[in-house]
């Protein structure tokens, strides 16, 4: 077999040589298994639903306390690497300088991994935890619940989160940057499954990649045109929008997500991640200002510490002895922890795109560290503040059966606070935005997987896979409403990604093994490198001093 020697690695197989234009193994078995989903979910979206609902019950019940134990082993195994010596590892060449700034950097990731969940959890999740707790949970006060309701949305958003992202994430930016192998999942396994990853189960791996990750993002973006169409309808510029207002409305975003993604990463994307970035802090500087601030502070500090005090009681929480225990789990930690699998691929690749010239340890601390301070910063001070007005003030956003307007939330609270219309309207454009920034990556990715890991595929298929997801949410909104069921086909789709979830943590337990394979591979190597080095020029220092090398080594030959 012919090597590769390069400056910065040991010697290995040769990169593929990526071939232009689809890669049809993975493109036309990805299209097939989409087209027949989606017909069927838009076709019988009831039975549908109510299929993928006990399925995907049965799958969180029955190992529920898997997810629960390999996400706090996601976490211990990220932290680990990053004070490890393997943290010194750089993700591309030893002397690369990194691709992005720490600014355009971390606004991509925020944008990327979770900037549109916060927009419509934000306000939502905390208010959620406080009227229904866990059952057999120990608080019984409203201050009590709200201080565990905030430290169990830390959890969901948290470290936990981010450390799932970062798997994926460091696996592909080590086969890519470091190892120069095409930009998909499939080479993060290399280390361990050797040239088995070129063949039809490295095939399998990307078309699981492709159909999870375009769920994900059509589900994310037909349900979160409803938030948009609350919003419009609570600062009265429309009066009820429809199934067809929120085609529009997909049409509208796919349309600028289009526009983005044919400008690529370095500019559509990255421009319009730094605007939300910009926007979102400052909304929360204002409603921070605006609102109860001191109380704020306070109960940032406190949550923080409530969140670190409980860190591991929270982690591994399975409710084993109440009765809905996994009802609850389900609807929350282990849903979130199959959620963030799900959504892996398409992250992790993402953040794997954007990290070229990062070390480990500062991928793992920027991507674990930075995007949780701003998570728990957000959700203390939106969710604080209609924690804080539920509490002392004149209440209204939780409904007196324990409800809560997952839609209306965020524009309720905003209400609630001077300029509320104007902060309202802001909102919808960063959810636009946040909802761009969401589809035209996905679509990136998903077309860099598609044409066999082309780091910048052709400008067309970005466009049809950007247009493909909008329309594949389009579609089943209709049908849903047509067949007059709530969520349409667009529940059995976000159900479906997260069943994926299952067979895929095992593809995530082969890329950890792949990483500290060739993590001791590179090791073991630079070592050698610095023998032979130290070695060379003891020689030459003893041949200078014309004493026999032999002498001078203790009898050993360079």
């Amino acid at each position: 077999m012919s090597t590769t020697t390069r400056p910065d690695g040991p010697a290995g197989p040769p990169p593929p040589t990526v071939t232009p234009g689809l890669a049809p193994r993975v493109f036309w078995p990805a299209a097939v298994l989409i087209t027949a989903f989606v017909l069927a979910a838009a076709i019988f979206p009831e039975p549908m639903n109510r299929g993928l609902a006990t399925v995907n019950e049965v799958v969180v019940n029955t190992i529920g306390w898997y997810y629960v134990l390999l996400t706090f082993a996601f976490v211990v195994f990220t932290v680990w690497l990053a004070i490890s010596r393997y943290g010194e590892i750089r993700l591309g060449q030893d002397d690369e300088e990194p691709e992005f700034s720490y600014l355009s950097w971390f606004a991509m990731l925020f944008s990327a991994g979770m900037g549109i969940g916060l927009m419509f959890w934000g306000v939502a999740e905390p208010l959620f935890h406080f009227a229904g707790p866990p059952p057999g949970s120990a608080e019984d006060t409203p201050a009590g619940l709200a201080n565990a309701a905030m430290g169990r949305t830390f959890l969901h958003w948290g470290l936990h989160a981010w450390a799932i992202y970062i798997i994926v994430g460091l696996g592909v930016a080590y086969a890519v940057h470091r190892k120069k192998l095409p930009v998909s999942i499939r080479w993060a396994l290399r280390p361990l499954l050797g040239r088995r990853v070129e063949g039809w189960l490295g095939d399998v791996i990307d078309v699981v990649a492709v159909v999870g990750t375009l769920f994900g993002v059509a589900t994310s973006l037909g349900f979160g045109v409803s938030q948009v169409a609350a919003g419009l309808d609570f600062v009265g510029l429309t009066d009820g929008v429809g199934a067809w207002g929120q085609v529009a409305l997909i049409a509208g975003i796919t349309l600028i997500a289009t526009a983005s993604v044919m400008t690529g990463i370095g500019k559509g994307i990255k421009w319009l991640s730094n605007i939300n970035l910009a926007l979102a802090g400052l909304l929360l500087l204002f409603v921070l200002v605006a609102g109860p601030t001191l109380f704020l502070l306070r109960d940032m500090v406190q949550a923080v510490g409530f969140y670190l005090q409980n860190f591991f009681s929270l982690s591994f929480a399975t409710l084993p002895y109440q009765e809905e225990g996994p009802a609850w789990l389900g609807g929350w930690t282990t849903y979130y922890w199959g959620w963030w699998i799900s959504w892996s691929p398409f992250v992790g690749i993402f953040i794997a795109r954007i990290s070229k010239g990062r070390t480990v340890r500062e991928f793992i601390t920027g991507v674990l560290l930075v995007p949780t301070l701003l998570t728990m910063a957000w959700f203390t001070v939106m969710g604080g503040t209609a924690l804080h007005r539920e509490i002392f003030g004149d209440g209204g956003l939780v409904g007196d059966d324990g409800s809560v307007a997952t839609n209306e939330a965020l524009f309720q609270m905003l209400d609630g606070l001077p300029g509320g219309p104007f902060l309202s309207g802001l909102a919808i454009i960063m959810i636009v935005i946040f909802f761009v920034t969401s589809s035209d990556s996905g679509s990136y990715v998903v077309d860099m997987i598609a044409n066999g890991g082309n780091p910048d595929p052709p400008v067309w298929s970005r466009v049809m896979w950007a247009v493909l997801e909008g329309a594949i949410a389009a579609v089943l909104i209709v049908a849903g409403a047509a067949a007059g069921v709530e969520g349409g086909g667009l529940q059995s789709l976000q159900t479906m990604a997260i069943i994926t979830a299952a067979p895929f943590t095992l593809v995530m337990i082969g890329i950890m093994i792949s990483l500290v394979k060739a993590f001791i591979a590179e090791e073991k190597w630079r070592d050698e490198v610095e023998r032979r080095i130290l070695a060379r020029e003891l020689a030459l220092e003893a041949q200078e001093m014309q004493i026999d090398p032999q002498v001078d080594l203790g009898g050993g030959r360079a």
